[in-house]
């Protein structure tokens, strides 16, 4: 077995825990090797977080996204929230999406509710 597992403090740790578990890749579980390749992959993954953070995406943003993904339509929508014009209003970034409207999406398509509740810009001259 290769050297102890350290902490990834650079990215040359973190590129010597890549070509390691490359190494490990196929090792059967149950195993020393395939233990230490499980290790090395949640010591890689939180230096990756941390060192390359992932931002959320934009509320409004993942709505479209959602609706494209799933085949939802705009009617879908409005009927989620309670009306069509208020379906426009949060597309078009006239309105914001209040906490049971967030708690509707994130429930009802899955949406993390961590993304909707986030703050995001409204259209110019709108109030919050």
């Amino acid at each position: 077995m290769r050297d102890t597992i350290k902490p990834i403090h650079s990215d040359a740790d973190h590129a010597a825990a890549i070509a390691e578990i490359e190494r490990l890749w196929d090792a059967a579980p149950g195993t020393p090797e395939h233990d230490r390749l499980e290790v090395l992959g949640v010591l890689v993954a939180a230096y990756e977080a941390e060192r390359w953070p992932v931002a959320l995406p934009d509320p409004v943003e993942a709505i479209r996204h959602r609706m494209d993904q799933a085949g939802h339509t705009r009617r879908d929508l409005a009927d989620l929230l309670g009306s069509q014009s208020r379906a426009t209003e949060i597309l078009s970034r006239r309105r914001r999406l209040t906490m049971e409207m967030a708690w509707k999406l994130s429930r009802a398509w899955d949406i993390p509710a961590e993304i909707l509740i986030q703050p995001y810009p409204l259209k110019a001259g709108l109030a919050a």
